[in-house]
């Protein structure tokens, strides 16, 4: 796909003309030769980096910038550095008579260089490090403030820029990541579908196809990426690029992050709360999508309820201070503004019924989506192992919090919430 063809927009069958403000996309070996070229109206620029990313791409950027860079802000690369108010602040605090952000890195420093531009109104250009993950080309920024993790609105990068030689060379990890977020689409395009029955949320069969066609292209690639094939590396991160873009068309990340996410953000911020261990946002997406199949599994075995689930505020206040601590409130009062507690789906679920089956039964299986994970050597007994069938039970109940988002994990509450063993 020619990514920079789809940047002109597209006029859709939808209704909408669906734009993307990124001006250039290079995903080539070599690309950091582009910054020059780029960045020649700037001419003071902060590069912001943590020294692993730095050492991936660091001195290429730098050569290719030359004295135009006036300051940098490198974190560490000892510990993981977490999208905070701490972090905002390192950046934010290096701008006087900066009119260009490059940021070199993938997830988090991209989201602190998207969300500080944001606030400054200073651009940003982003040296990709890694397949890892599709908000490269999103106009959302995955912050941790107040300790909660949220999705603010945020500026797109004026360029992608992408060697392909330094993706090939990041951790397997990562490679894995890449491959595992867009595995997750699976799970995201059908929540989304569901959440246009079920809350007539706006939905865009063309941005919906496309983002499809990007988890088939991706499969493909799973032997290449295991290998540190340079040519399947580029195609998994054109399909990452080519989701973000999409999401941007949609004006959301609803094409890209539904229930799975959901379950991921609750690994990601209860390890922060309680400092325990979690795997990288793509690995926990791709575990996660293998429980949101269950979950799916479980209400297409089930007849649908008479009653819907609703525990006491009390209960539910409780419930959610001993599993979020501090983050509790900024839960209550998020689920207070949407009202899902507040609204009984009951006669809507039984009207709808034939069509949330047929919507839950286009998911693939939990075992094909085991079966992928697979084919790079992603095995669900770690996950398992990890969290364990306690904090995983947790999680399908009540990860829905921490989100103002309708997905199947509101299916599953209502249905379920009240059942002790689920």
């Amino acid at each position: 796909m020619d990514i920079n063809e789809l940047l002109k927009g597209v006029k859709c069958a939808c209704g909408k003309t669906h734009t993307c403000d990124i001006k250039y996309v290079y995903i080539e070996r070599n690309a950091t030769h582009r910054l020059s070229e780029i960045c020649n109206e700037f001419h003071s620029i902060l590069l912001v980096a943590d020294e692993n990313t730095f050492g991936a791409a660091g001195e290429k950027t730098v050569c290719a910038l030359g004295d135009k860079v006036t300051r940098k802000v490198v974190f560490s690369g000892a510990s993981i550095l977490v999208p905070n108010e701490d972090a905002i602040h390192r950046v934010s605090s290096n701008l006087e008579g900066i009119d260009l952000i490059v940021g070199i890195g993938s997830g988090v420093i991209q989201d602190l260089c998207k969300y500080v531009s944001f606030e400054s109104g200073i651009p940003y250009v982003i040296v990709a490090t890694a397949p890892s993950m599709d908000g490269y080309a999103s106009n959302g920024a995955a912050m941790i403030t107040g300790g909660m993790k949220v999705t603010y609105p945020a500026t797109l990068p004026l360029a992608i820029v992408a060697d392909t030689e330094v993706l090939a060379a990041a951790p397997m990890e990562m490679l894995k990541a890449g491959y595992g977020d867009i595995i997750g689409k699976y799970s995201a395009l059908n929540d989304w579908k569901l959440s246009h029955l079920i809350n007539n949320e706006y939905f865009c069969p063309y941005i919906y196809d496309l983002t499809y066609n990007q988890i088939e292209r991706t499969l493909k690639l799973a032997d290449g990426l295991l290998r540190r094939n340079e040519e399947s590396v580029k195609a998994v991160m054109e399909a990452l690029v080519v989701i973000g873009i999409l999401m941007s068309f949609a004006g959301s990340s609803r094409p890209a992050s539904g229930s799975e996410h959901h379950l991921s953000h609750f690994f990601e911020i209860t390890g922060i709360i309680d400092n325990t261990e979690y795997f990288p946002h793509g690995i926990d997406v791709a575990f996660s999508t293998v429980i949101t199949a269950k979950i799916r599994e479980k209400i297409l075995n089930g007849e649908f309820s008479q009653k819907i689930y609703r525990e006491s505020k009390e209960q539910l206040k409780s419930n959610l201070c001993a599993i979020y601590k501090e983050v509790a409130e900024g839960c209550l009062v998020l689920q207070e503004k949407v009202g899902n507690y507040e609204n009984d789906r009951t006669a809507l679920y039984l009207e709808k019924e034939t069509e949330i089956r047929e919507i839950l039964s286009e998911m693939p299986s939990s075992q094909e989506i085991e079966n992928m994970l697979s084919l790079v050597g992603l095995d669900m007994n770690d996950f398992y192992s990890l969290y364990g069938k306690e904090k995983i039970q947790t999680a399908v109940l009540y990860a829905k919090d921490l989100k103002d988002r309708y997905t199947v994990l509101w299916i599953n509450y209502d249905f379920y919430g009240g059942i002790s063993s689920h």
